[in-house]
């Protein structure tokens, strides 16, 4: 990479490690580790772009933060801030590419390891991937990057099927409505029979207390 692409790169790939390293959580063995290999490549992110040399360092910070903990959520707001930025130069724009496609790369080995409650969760994370995929599918495309445009095709389709796979047993979220405030625990048995799952009702509408919940909500259909 020339000084002049790497000059722009090198702060792009600074500002995208510091957000992946808040997703890394303080304690732990995988936790440092991550830790380290961000700030390692942080510390030579110039060098590494003069030296054509930024993708595997930068890949194994991505993957060390997934092993260490690191939320699909909190990889989807680095993604965005990544998206934030507006290079000018190639190099710039490679290393803006790469941050992006390491990220979706993680928040799909992520979700392939979620559990859902309802149906509606699943169908949230598939519409949050649906345009990342697109934007990055056609910057591939426009790149003419073929290997790298049918690898984003078939992890978006893999990660489709799975989401699709997924939610087809689960049940959907409904709302409901009382005529007056009630228990959670009178609730719960009103609408599944089943006292016990008053704390899942309680969660789900961010009760305050539960001796007074809200006469209108949202449970699970079953």
């Amino acid at each position: 990479m020339k000084r002049l692409d790497a000059n722009e790169a090198a702060p792009i790939v600074d500002r995208m490690l510091n957000n992946l390293l808040g997703t890394v959580p303080s304690q732990g063995r995988a936790g440092s580790e991550a830790r380290t290999a961000i700030s390692d490549t942080r510390a030579n992110a110039y060098k590494l772009c003069i030296d054509d040399a930024l993708g595997p360092p930068l890949d194994e910070c991505f993957e060390l933060a997934r092993q260490a903990g690191a939320q699909a959520q909190q990889l989807e707001y680095v993604r965005q801030q990544i998206e934030s930025e507006a290079p000018v130069t190639l190099g710039g724009a490679l290393a803006m590419d790469a941050g992006i496609r390491l990220c979706l790369a993680a928040q799909c080995r992520i979700i392939a390891s979620m559990t859902f409650v309802s149906r509606q969760d699943v169908t949230t994370i598939k519409q949050q991937l649906q345009q990342p995929f697109q934007d990055a599918e056609e910057i591939a495309a426009d790149d003419m990057d073929q290997m790298t445009f049918q690898m984003l095709v078939a992890l978006h389709g893999a990660v489709t099927q799975h989401l699709a796979a997924t939610a087809r047993p689960l049940p959907r979220v409904v709302n409901f409505r009382f005529y007056e405030p009630l228990p959670s625990l009178v609730m719960a048995y009103r609408l599944y029979a089943d006292a016990s799952r008053c704390d899942e009702l309680r969660a789900e509408n961010k009760v305050v207390h539960p001796a007074f919940c809200q006469p209108s909500g949202q449970a699970l259909s079953a």
